[in-house]
């Protein structure tokens, strides 16, 4: 068995806006308010950090300033995903580029793609980096459910090390 990523809570963090930039200051309140409260990881630039809106020269300063504001006192996970395997890929190589300890990514949304489709796109960009990479299914955002199948195929590449399985199907979350 693969050792676990992290153990504990991971905090899906926002992206303090003042305005219409990035409030970096609040930032580091807010990171260092997690990090004082035992959290043991963070997720950047994930949904709830406002993703879809950023760009990525953002995201990546978004990621690199989170590292140094936690300094190695949690584990910094980068949102990495989008719906072009491309430009996931890209993101993804940048963010382990610049230390993120792992990755979180979406479901290439609005595509609606295939299981083949699916596993064809999360094979390649776990397999253009080399740290850890959780899949994150969230349908309501993007239109499509992960299938069980799906997960058990991805299993078997190394650095893909779990699911954030956002669905509201209990017996599904159960059988993961």
């Amino acid at each position: 068995m693969r050792e676990p990523l992290f153990s504990g809570v991971c905090t899906a963090l926002i992206t303090p806006f003042e305005g219409d930039r990035i409030n970096y200051r609040m930032l580091e309140q807010l990171i260092n308010r997690q990090i004082e409260n035992g959290i043991q990881a963070i997720v950047i630039c994930g949904t709830t950090g406002e993703s879809a809106t950023l760009s990525d020269s953002e995201k990546l300063e978004l990621i690199e300033k989170s590292l140094v504001y936690a300094s190695g006192r949690c584990l910094i996970i980068a949102g990495t995903g989008s719906n072009s395997t491309q430009h996931a890929i890209r993101l993804s190589i940048a963010a382990q580029s610049v230390g993120a300890d792992g990755l979180l990514l979406v479901s290439p949304y609005y595509n609606k793609a295939s299981k083949n489709g699916l596993i064809s796109h999360y094979r390649a960009i776990a397999e253009s980096v080399h740290i850890p990479c959780i899949l994150y299914n969230v349908p309501s955002r993007t239109g499509l459910d992960i299938p069980i199948e799906v997960y058990r195929v991805l299993s078997g590449i190394s650095n893909i090390v779990g699911v954030k399985e956002a669905s509201n199907d209990i017996v599904k979350i159960a059988r993961i």
